[in-house]
């Protein structure tokens, strides 16, 4: 509740309430109900100049807000701390203001609605400090070590004749009546339907300016929640979350599926004890609009069962269109009225643009995901056999659902008692650095299973990875992944998700690029016993391009071992050169990507003076398994971000 608090100076503060919102997408809302309820209570308490705030003050002020706080939650992502206060000046003739202030926990974030790049007129950044410069009388940002503030004031009536209201914030209207109990009007305007309040009266209906402001803040929230969802239930909860109640009384959404009957996915109703029989209906009478509507709004029968739908009221069926494709249908009611009418037909109609895209955007991501698991699970060992004397640990994180790794490894049996292994890393990632994985783990096993030795594995590949047949194998794959996309629901010609990110259409950028490759060969010949315990391990090693191994000895000293060679892939003519070494009891190698060692925080790498060995160095008597976890969980608090490269170590330990 917020209580009247006494000021001195100039200026005197005669009331003052702060709330903090965590930073989620309910924030938006919690915080208009936080602005009428500090508006009610101060009109309940008598608090000076709160009968001055007229309907027009508190209907600004409730939209500037809305607008600042989800601006604040889905660019800032921190929690916010909101302050609203009723200032009272201490010169005559002064009117009072009420002063609004959102503050967020990321100083350094660009204020939406002003453009980073100076002449970019269609920015969309939101609409947030768009509405506050023209509403506001004056408004202004705050920076401050750890936060940002952006504040505005809004004049109040100088005193209480001046700009009569037809309500004050007590929730009753001039005539004695609650304002809950009047019935809904027959035809309501854009503005009363997008930010209803039940505790004021009807808003300024035939005012084309604050209608607009409604609508753009209506929009501008259901483009910051849609933007970024990549999964279809998430967006068609969103959805109808977004229209009910603001817009409609009961929403559905149907999805189109290949050659079947649309499917319905989500129902919502205001009130939840209809929810039931509102799905068991529509389930039984899906939408089938014409063809010539598209993406047009169409008048829809309202239902006769009212124990599903309510009383009454008007219907709207709209075509999810996006791309020049149909996803979807979106079907809402609105008890109460003979018609909805034209603003909010068109407003209702740029909703449904938005969900649309944001559906097949969904859809597109769903498709590149499940086409690159596909390929992951292809391309690298569904388990690591175990070596005798040996003890082995892998971590393998790639960067992003929709994209196959371009990292990889591999252990297997060679010949004559021998083990080969083997982490590499192709340039790039996406299908190109899928299908190069996929040539080359299996060459790499039938090499070392006919005799090559270590060297002359790497001699042979390098050289099938300048053949013409690998590149044209490559470029064919890539083609036939974007074509498996485009089959998904993506028009020819429109776009692909390579990346996690939107290309134009055609091969992903760096064609060729993939063929080359770093990589770490080497084989394992147990040297104990049988079960090669207590005996260590010989191990012949050779580097392509890659971070060079490192040797843990027991007494937490740390070398490096074999030297740096040439990638694979780049010249034609090259002999690569091996380095044998024996791994003694107790002595663990560790291999890595260059995930690892160049992960970046700042203008510093998680390598620089030799970060990789100090890390290593303290392992000293762990297991394998214990080595790997203590090397990732440090990458991963190098920087607070996360690595932005595929990761991938093998760590070998001699029993």
């Amino acid at each position: 509740m917020a209580v009247p608090v006494g000021g001195v100076g100039p200026v005197r503060t005669s009331a003052s309430a702060r709330a903090s919102l965590p930073g989620t997408p309910l924030a938006a809302s919690a915080a208009r109900r936080f602005v009428r309820a500090a508006l009610s209570d101060w009109a309940a308490l008598d608090v000076p100049a709160a009968d001055r705030i007229t309907e027009r003050v508190g209907d600004e002020a409730v939209l500037l807000v809305s607008e600042l706080v989800t601006n604040a939650v889905v660019h800032a992502g921190t929690a916010v701390e909101l302050s609203c206060a009723l200032d009272v000046p201490g010169h005559e003739g002064e009117p009072p203001s009420l002063v609004v202030e959102v503050t967020d926990h990321h100083p350094t974030r660009v204020l939406r609605g002003e453009s980073p790049y100076g002449e970019e007129p269609e920015y969309a950044g939101g609409h947030g400090l768009r509405l506050v410069a023209g509403i506001a009388e004056s408004w202004g940002t705050t920076y401050r070590r750890t936060s940002k503030t952006v504040w505005f004031q809004l004049a109040v009536a100088a005193d209480a004749e001046d700009g009569p209201a037809a309500v004050g914030f007590d929730g009753f209207g001039r005539d004695g009546t609650r304002l809950a109990e009047r019935a809904l009007p027959r035809e309501a305007h854009a503005v009363e339907l997008v930010a209803p309040a039940p505790r004021r009266a009807p808003a300024r209906r035939h005012d084309p300016e604050w209608a607009r402001h409604g609508a753009l803040s209506f929009l501008a929230e259901a483009s910051d929640m849609l933007a970024g969802q990549f999964d279809e239930d998430l967006v068609t909860s969103l959805a109808v979350q977004l229209l009910v109640p603001r817009l409609a009384d009961w929403c559905a959404v149907w999805l189109d599926t290949a050659g079947g009957p649309p499917r319905l996915v989500r129902v919502w109703h205001a009130s939840e004890g209809r929810l039931e029989e509102l799905w068991r209906v529509l389930e039984k009478e899906p939408p089938h609009l014409p063809a010539a509507a598209r993406g047009g709004a169409v008048d829809w029968p309202w239902p006769a069962d009212p124990a599903a739908y309510g009383p009454g009221g008007a219907a709207l069926a709209c075509r999810l269109i996006a791309g020049g494709r149909a996803v979807g249908t979106l079907l809402l009611g609105r008890a109460g009225l003979v018609r909805m009418p034209g603003e909010v037909v068109g407003l209702i109609e740029d909703f449904a643009r938005r969900v649309a895209l944001a559906l097949a955007s969904a859809r597109r991501y769903t498709r590149q995901a499940d086409i690159s698991r596909v390929l992951q699970r292809g391309l690298l060992p569904s388990g690591i056999p175990r070596i005798p004397g040996l003890e082995s640990a892998v971590v393998y994180e790639p960067t992003g659902e929709i994209s196959a790794g371009g990292d990889f490894y591999d252990v297997f049996p060679a010949r004559d008692g021998r083990w080969g292994f083997v982490l590499g890393d192709v340039c790039g990632n996406g299908p190109e650095a899928a299908v190069v994985t996929g040539l080359v783990r299996p060459w790499l096993r039938l090499l070392a299973r006919e005799g090559y030795g270590v060297g002359e594995v790497l001699d042979r590949l390098n050289q099938l990875l300048g053949e013409e047949a690998v590149e044209a194998a490559v470029e064919g794959a890539a083609e036939a992944v974007v074509a498996g996309v485009e089959a998904a629901g993506v028009g020819v010609g429109v776009a692909e998700l390579v990346d996690a990110g939107l290309v134009g259409a055609g091969l992903p950028p760096g064609g060729g690029t993939a063929r080359f490759l770093s990589l770490l060969y080497g084989e394992l010949e147990p040297l104990g016993n049988g079960d090669g315990a207590g005996g260590g391990v010989r191990c012949t090693l050779a580097s392509a391009g890659h971070p060079l191994p490192l040797v843990l000895r027991p007494d937490g000293s740390v070398r490096t071992v074999t030297a740096p060679q040439i990638l694979l892939g780049v010249v034609d003519d090259v002999a690569y050169e091996s380095e044998t070494f024996d791994l003694a009891p107790g002595e663990t190698l560790l291999c890595v990507t260059d995930g690892v060692t160049e992960h970046r925080s700042g203008s510093r790498q998680f390598d620089d003076e030799e970060g990789l060995a100090a890390v290593l160095a303290s392992c000293a008597g762990m297991s394998a398994r214990e080595v790997a976890e203590r090397v990732r969980e440090a990458v991963h608090a190098f920087a607070a971000e996360p690595p932005d490269d595929d990761l991938a170590m093998l760590v070998l330990k001699a029993l």
